[in-house]
This record gives structure tokens, sequence and C-alpha cells, in this order.
């Protein structure tokens, strides 16, 4: 097997798109009558949820109609807040195919559906044509990608020079071994963990400059923590992202968050600019 098809394997959960519909139910909304917002606790499928997303937005010089490649889009939460807050006509890529799928029905359902568009695909390998978005950007992906120089040159083909790039990604910032499971991985065969240089030396190789960088780790700590506390004084609710993480979610959440207390990991953003 493929490292890409253990990677789709490790996110594809069978019966997504029900649980997710069933927990909408359980909070009193209209599956049929949904925004963008109402699905963020599950659909931001990365620390900081739909606030992480907005601070990565606001450093991407945004505005009405740009077209933008999401790499990773997974159920697509970013990708209806980027249509549904800034006009933009977005374009997800994602390896799991139940991602996709339930991408697409979750975008109907929100009537997001002209503005957004979902496509199977290796971000290796992407179907698109030189220079055919103005901006993109990748959320907790690369961690699952060995080949970072090779995902950075298929970016750059299709980004327009001129345009940016905006990735928020775990590094690494310590030597220590990484304790498994965590959300993007349940052992080191489909982990791909990197410091932040390798990160630059990439994107700088493929055709980019990279512009600003800011880690994330105390915004991440009392992101982690709040949600952990709040879900042990009221229990889970019902749509958060343990429907994407399965029963080993909790177990997932805590290890990220005593690596990024040790100094092991950290969430880093890059913002870099086609040149």
């Amino acid at each position: 097997m493929s490292s890409e098809a253990k990677v789709a394997g490790h996110y594809t959960r069978g019966g997504l798109e029900e649980t997710i519909l069933q927990a909408v139910a359980r909070m009193g909304l209209d599956p049929d009558r949904l925004n963008a917002i109402d699905l963020a606790p599950a659909d931001e499928f990365h620390v900081g949820g739909l606030d992480a997303t907005r601070e990565l937005a606001a450093q991407m010089e945004l505005g009405p109609g740009l077209r933008i490649l999401d790499v990773g889009s997974g159920i697509g939460g970013p990708a209806r807040y980027f249509a549904s807050e800034h006009q933009s006509k977005v374009t997800g890529v994602d390896l799991t195919e139940e991602f996709v799928r339930v991408a697409k029905s979750l975008t109907r359902r929100t009537k997001l559906d002209h503005s957004v568009e979902f496509v199977q695909a290796s971000a290796l390998d992407l179907k698109f044509n030189r220079e055919s978005f103005d901006r993109a950007y990748m959320i907790h992906v690369g961690m699952n990608i060995a080949d970072k120089a090779g995902l950075f040159c298929e970016v750059r083909r299709v980004l327009k020079p001129g345009g940016k790039f905006a990735i928020f990604d775990f590094v690494r910032t310590g030597d220590a071994p990484i304790t498994y499971p965590v959300p993007w991985a349940a052992s080191e065969e489909t982990s791909f963990v990197v410091d932040k240089g390798g990160y630059r030396d990439a994107l700088e190789k493929a055709g980019f400059h990279v512009e600003q960088e800011r880690t994330r780790t105390a915004f991440a700590i009392e992101f982690t923590e709040r949600a952990i506390a709040r879900a042990a004084q009221n229990g889970q609710p019902a749509l958060a992202l343990h429907l994407l993480m399965g029963d080993l979610a909790p177990v997932m959440i805590k290890n990220v968050l005593v690596m990024m207390k040790q100094g092991v990991l950290a969430p880093v953003e890059l913002c870099a600019r086609a040149v």
C-alpha cells in the first residue's frame, strides 16, 4: 500500500456524513438550513479552529472573486469560510474520498456549492493548469507529506506570480520522539514532521519568498486546554472534532498538548509569495 493510500485510510471513518448530520440534529439545527459557521466545531480540523483560519486569512491579502486553492481540504470547513466571508472561489483538493464526498454534501447544504468545489487528488499531482489560482493555503496537511519540495513546486506551478501561499502546520522544535497517536497519524509510518527550516528551504527552492512566519504555541495550548476543560465539565459536545478523529480523539489531543508544552512540536504559520 502506498504512503498516500495509508494516509487516506487513516482519515476514513465510514458513515461520517450520517454521523455529522445526526450531531447537527441533536444541536437543534436544520441539516438543510446550515451556514458555514454552524459546522465550524467539526469541520475546522486543526488546532485553533475557526479562529486560526480567520487569522491565517488576515495575512493573505484577500478580496472578492479571487480563485483560491485549498491543499488538503478535509471536509471543507476553511473552504466554506473563505467563500462565505471573503467571497472567494475556492477549489479544495484532498486524498480521502470520504472527506471529499462529505465536503461536497455539506457545501450543498450551506448553499455554497456555487463558490466551492472539491476534487479527490494528490497534492503532489494537481490536475490544474499553470497559474490557475490567485492564492493558496494549507492547514495541518504537510505533516502527512514527505515530499515537501514536490508539494511546494506543484503549488507554485498552479499559483500566479505574486500570489500568496499561507501555511499553518505543526513543525518539530525538539529532538524528542513524537508520541503517537496524533490527529494526523497513528504511527511514524504516515507522519513526516520537519522543522521550520525544512519548510523555508523547500519553499524558496520552489520559487517562493517567505514574507512572514509566526509560532502559535501559546495560542494553541490555550485553545486545547480550554476545549479539554469544557469537555470534562460538560461532556463532549455533539458537534466537535472527535467525529473526525474517532475513539482515540482524547489520547491524540492530549499527546499533542503534552508535546507542545515540552517543546517537541509547535504550530507555525508561514506566508510566502510566488516570485
